[in-house]
């Protein structure tokens, strides 16, 4: 039987380490094949967000290309490819009320509409769950 993780994310990117730290733990696992799950609830829903832009540091003195910035919808596009690559799969939903309120749409290719009813399904048959909650 594969491993298959379940995660469920509910802060924006670049606000708090929690959700970093979520796409580390990610990467961790898509390296090592497992199939993964991941419903993206509230903020969240701006992990994904295509429209991520890199910017310039003026006060490093560099330009786009030289500041290098991570985005997240990038991270979530080689989560994906490097748990296919070694055997594995992700299954990102967003939470489609939650994008609605927050106009965030528009995700990168394989990220999907749902809502909590996945988180369920999935628990039942994952090997193991993590719900990384917003701190208040």
């Amino acid at each position: 039987m594969s491993t298959t993780l379940t995660f469920m994310l509910m802060d924006p990117p670049f606000e708090a380490t929690r959700s970093t730290t979520a796409l580390r733990l990610l990467q961790i696992a898509a390296e090592r094949g497992y199939n993964l799950n991941v419903l993206a609830y509230e903020g969240a829903v701006y992990v994904p967000f295509a429209g991520q832009t890199g910017h310039p540091n003026p006060v490093h003195g560099h330009d786009v290309g030289e500041e290098d910035h991570p985005l997240p919808r990038e991270w979530v596009r080689i989560i994906g490819e490097t748990a296919a690559s070694n055997g594995g799969s992700l299954d990102w939903v967003n939470c489609g009320m939650c994008a609605d309120e927050r106009g965030a749409n528009d995700a990168v290719d394989g990220v999907r509409r749902g809502g909590p009813p996945a988180l369920a399904a999935w628990m039942a048959s994952s090997t193991n769950t993590l719900i990384i909650p917003t701190r208040a």
